[in-house]
């Protein structure tokens, strides 16, 4: 079992693996790519198939297992007796990535006891690094420069924004998906608009909405509708070290990982000290 100086070191190569796999994928997106269509009917792009592979080359070296979108086809015997192990969405956000609206995230998460312990989101367009150290916290980085392949944890941290960025309670704003909505969502945010009448909304793609709760952009993240675990699992991780939760809904309990059934509940996400 990875002790914290392991997992600092492995978090040390997702972040290098997820910056590289970005850098990939703004290659494809100003220069164009191929797109075909999952069994579910579900985008892939070349831009996904080439981050994947960078990805897991890059964490190939840490010796650990791993889960991917693209390479999911893991039997659940096999994987359900992994202590560590990665699971990772090399390209979360298909459809805005093919959209060009610049809200689509390479996701890589550490699960440890198929928990997600720690991890990492990087949005390629705004060069934006989002990440979670276990009992240090979460942080957001701007990635001005390419990042060495001798990258220090600690010094990342000394050079980031703490997550939440914001002290004071915000005004409650409720993020909505940009491809996904339903009357569930909607149910929820009349109830939730008449204990705050002052409630607005924000739409944005991806896992970046897990992001932008962790550092207090917005107040509540609700996903009534389909997921997979490494749709949220790096996000979640970095929500939960920012003193956020991500929980089922309507039970309020925690979200499992590494299930025989990948998809995910409805859940939940707030910030910190948010009321659910």
């Amino acid at each position: 079992m990875p002790n914290n100086t392991d997992i600092n070191k492995l978090l040390e190569t997702a972040i290098i693996a997820a910056v590289e796999a970005g850098n990939k994928i703004m290659y494809f997106y100003e220069s164009g790519f191929e797109t075909d269509l999952k069994a579910d009917q579900s985008p892939l792009t070349s831009a996904d198939l080439a981050a994947h592979r960078i990805i897991a080359d890059r964490l190939a070296s840490t010796g650990l297992p791993l889960l991917s979108e693209e390479g999911a086809d893991i039997d659940f015997e096999t994987r359900r007796h992994w202590p560590a192990w990665w699971l990772v969405d090399p390209l979360d956000g298909t459809k805005e990535f093919i959209n060009h609206n610049g809200e689509f995230t390479v996701n890589i998460a550490l699960m440890i006891d198929n928990a997600p312990v720690a991890g990492v989101i990087y949005l390629p367009v705004k060069s934006l690094l989002y990440f979670a150290v276990p009992g240090m916290g979460s942080f957001r980085l701007k990635v001005t420069e390419p990042l060495p392949f001798s990258t220090v944890l600690a010094e990342l941290t000394a050079v980031s924004q703490k997550l939440p960025l914001h002290s004071e309670t915000q005004k409650v704003r409720v993020l909505a998906s940009r491809s996904h909505g339903n009357a569930e969502t909607d149910d929820f945010i009349n109830k939730l608009q008449l204990k705050h009448p002052g409630l607005s909304l924000q739409n944005a793609g991806s896992s970046y909405k897990f992001c932008l709760v962790a550092e207090g952009s917005a107040t509540h993240y609700p996903r009534f509708g389909p997921t997979m675990e490494w749709d949220i699992a790096a996000g979640v991780a970095i929500l939960l070290n920012a003193g956020g939760k991500a929980c089922i809904w309507p039970e309020m309990t925690t979200l499992l990982f590494n299930k025989p059934d990948l998809t995910n509940p409805f859940f939940l996400a707030v910030g910190y000290g948010v009321e659910e």
